[in-house]
């Protein structure tokens, strides 16, 4: 038995390593971060796309009103993540970078699944190399393009895949379960939101105010992606409401 535990901590250790099997631990050790991360939805549907996150209050002297889990990356492509904040901190920022590249090289915006692949060439590089280790964090990828409205996730080991809907985070299964029951396409944009918040309240399972969340969308029609005050989120909540009496 202890030869086999040591046998097992020679791969653990090193990240350019397989073990027998075909596996690299360090990645997977990232997934985990991933899974373990506050619960983020991504949903798409035929007028635009959305991202719902979960506020949690660690501490209760925690200010959670700064906290930001939903960014703008350009006009028309948000982004959210879930895993190690410091990691999808960085890659938003990087990807601003790119998009914002571009539009000076080019002079057109670029596309979701361009630098979602861009983002994912970074990931991929850093799961070869010694001395680094792989992103702890999936981010999720919302907007409109040429394409339509697009929604694409990216993987810790740098595979994206683009999804009508996903759920990452600590309550992804119970989400992930909601929406394959759910979801639909062709549906207005507050509906497709509407979804997300529920998948989101269906797998915390307690009521949620709207301190609690973070949403972000784009539509087809304005090809802007946007973040909601709380007073907007809270309308959300109460349509909700409404709609289950």
């Amino acid at each position: 038995m202890g030869l086999g535990i040591s046998a097992a901590a020679a791969y653990d250790r090193a990240i350019t390593i397989f073990s027998p099997d075909g596996r690299l631990y360090q990645v997977e050790y990232a997934f985990e971060a991933v899974r373990q991360g506050w619960t983020t939805i991504g949903i798409r549907g035929k007028e635009g796309a959305a991202v719902i996150v979960e506020k949690r209050k660690i501490s209760p002297l925690m200010d959670t009103s700064p906290i930001q889990k939903i960014f703008k990356v350009d006009d028309h492509i948000g982004a959210s993540f879930a895993g190690i904040a410091s990691d999808g901190r960085v890659l938003v920022d990087y990807a601003r970078q790119l998009a914002l590249l571009h539009r000076f090289y080019y002079d057109e915006p670029i596309t979701v699944e361009y630098l979602a692949k861009q983002i994912c060439d970074i990931k991929q590089a850093y799961t070869q190399h010694a001395g680094v280790r792989p992103f702890g964090v999936a981010v999720i990828f919302v907007g409109v393009d040429e394409n339509g409205s697009q929604l694409i996730m990216t993987e810790p080991s740098g595979r994206y895949m683009s999804y009508y809907a996903v759920a990452l985070g600590a309550k992804s299964n119970a989400a992930t379960e909601y929406l394959e029951k759910h979801y639909k396409y062709d549906v207005p944009i507050r509906e497709t939101i509407k979804i997300g918040i529920s998948a989101l309240i269906k797998a915390l399972e307690k009521k949620l105010e709207a301190s609690n969340l973070e949403i972000g969308y784009v539509d087809t029609k304005t090809r802007t992606f946007k973040i909601l005050s709380t007073e907007e989120i809270a309308k959300y909540l109460e349509e909700l409401e409404e709609q289950q009496k």
